[in-house]
């Protein structure tokens, strides 16, 4: 079976790093199946997956596309709505042209099926009309990681294109990476839509206790941390829902007496302008926040299981549900004690004071709490990130994803 995927950037941030598991898994269990990889943008995501036998073009986004995003441009209120309206009416007439573009790209790989891995390529994949000869069309799948009922935009152009009449961008099914993103896909997109969940998968080989740890204070350029300094990190895009100001909040609130180092570890990967923070942003944040001497910034780091090994505590921080959380099952596949923003997905995969502790999202003081907890209690956190590794091993090893897609595959393309 011929199977197109198609990311809206060759960077590599949780869903794409997502699709580098789904292309492992697949790969690994039909090595006879032709795997093809479009991305909008150049970047490390190319090589992963052609280090896997997975063939790779890149078809860059016209950056009036690229920059166009309604994370970043609304926040909620009505002039933000309008002002991300006007930018897709600016993008309107790049999106046709690059439709056609995306659409030969399509026909020339002549897939069984086509797997979107983001929003935009959700909206822009032009993939189910009949070809030349009459040839069936390939079947679509959507893969949400995003919840859409905070993205009314969005949300409207999805249906938009379900609803069309011969709309080529219809998918056959939607998969979705937690039940709550499955709950609010269902909501959104009404008419009878095929949801599925499939969790993420963690390449358990790669992320796990034993192997090289990170110098973190070397790569944040700071002085070596004393002995029994107890490092922990927020390892993350720089997404501003990922909780960075919350976790700088935490850190200034933390008992004096405490010996902790904190470390941002990520930087901002993707082209949508307003979504993010600056690494030099952050750093004032910290400033401001009387902790610019105790935090480290790392940039991005190409190799993160060599810093969860680094880390004694891993904070997840997410202001607002998160639709999975890979850098938790990632963390905890190392063996790492790690404190989880108790909202959406993040809440589904780990069981709170057994293999994870759980904080309020958004609350500083719950979140310090925490952290108190694991930094002055070495039983503790060798309890949790022993359970953690467990959990891992169980429920997110990845082969189970082509386990769990290769039937929804074979049967979207029967339809």
């Amino acid at each position: 079976m011929r199977i197109m995927y198609l990311s809206p950037t060759g960077q590599l941030g949780g869903a794409e790093s997502s699709l580098v598991d789904i292309l492992a898994s697949v790969r690994q269990a039909e090595p006879s199946w032709p795997l093809h990889l479009l991305a909008a943008s150049d970047g490390p995501l190319i090589g992963r997956a052609q280090s896997l036998g997975v063939t790779a073009e890149v078809l860059p986004f016209p950056s009036a596309i690229a920059r166009v995003g309604e994370h970043g441009a609304a926040s909620g209120g009505p002039g933000d709505t309008v002002r991300f309206a006007a930018r897709l009416v600016l993008a309107s007439a790049a999106a046709v042209r690059y439709r056609a573009a995306l659409l030969r790209a399509i026909d020339a790989f002549d897939p069984a099926i086509v797997h979107t891995n983001g929003l935009k390529m959700h909206v822009l994949a032009a993939c189910g009309r009949r070809r030349p000869g009459g040839s069936r069309p390939p079947g679509l799948v959507w893969h949400l990681h995003d919840y859409l009922g905070s993205r009314r935009m969005t949300t409207k152009l999805l249906r938009w294109r379900q609803r069309a009449s011969g709309c080529p961008g219809r998918p056959a099914t939607v998969v979705t990476n937690s039940d709550s993103v499955a709950a609010d896909a269902t909501r959104a997109l009404g008419n009878g839509t095929h949801v599925v969940t499939v969790r993420n998968g963690v390449d358990l080989d790669r992320f796990s206790p034993i192997g090289a740890r990170a110098n973190l204070d070397a790569m944040s350029g700071l002085p070596q941390a004393p002995a029994h300094t107890i490092r922990v990190g927020l390892v993350a895009t720089l997404a501003r829902w990922k909780g960075h100001m919350t976790f700088l909040e935490a850190i200034a609130l933390l008992p004096a007496h405490l010996a902790v180092r904190a470390y941002i570890v990520g930087d901002a990967v993707y082209q949508t302008e307003g979504s993010q923070y600056s690494l030099d942003e952050l750093r004032q944040l910290a400033r401001r926040s009387g902790v610019g001497d105790r935090v480290g910034f790392t940039g991005f780091v190409r190799a993160p299981e060599a810093v969860f090994r680094a880390l004694d505590v891993v904070v997840h921080a997410s202001t607002a549900p998160e639709p999975f959380g890979l850098v938790i099952a990632e963390a905890m596949a190392c063996g790492r004690p790690v404190i989880v923003s108790n909202a959406g997905g993040a809440a589904e995969i780990v069981t709170a004071g057994v293999d994870a502790l759980v904080h309020a999202p958004g609350d500083p003081a719950d979140l310090a709490a925490q952290i108190a907890a694991l930094a002055a209690d070495p039983a503790l956190r060798a309890r949790i990130g022993g359970a953690a590794h467990l959990t891992a091993e169980r429920s997110f090893d990845r082969a189970r994803l082509a386990a769990e897609l290769i039937p929804i595959y074979r049967s979207v393309a029967a339809a």
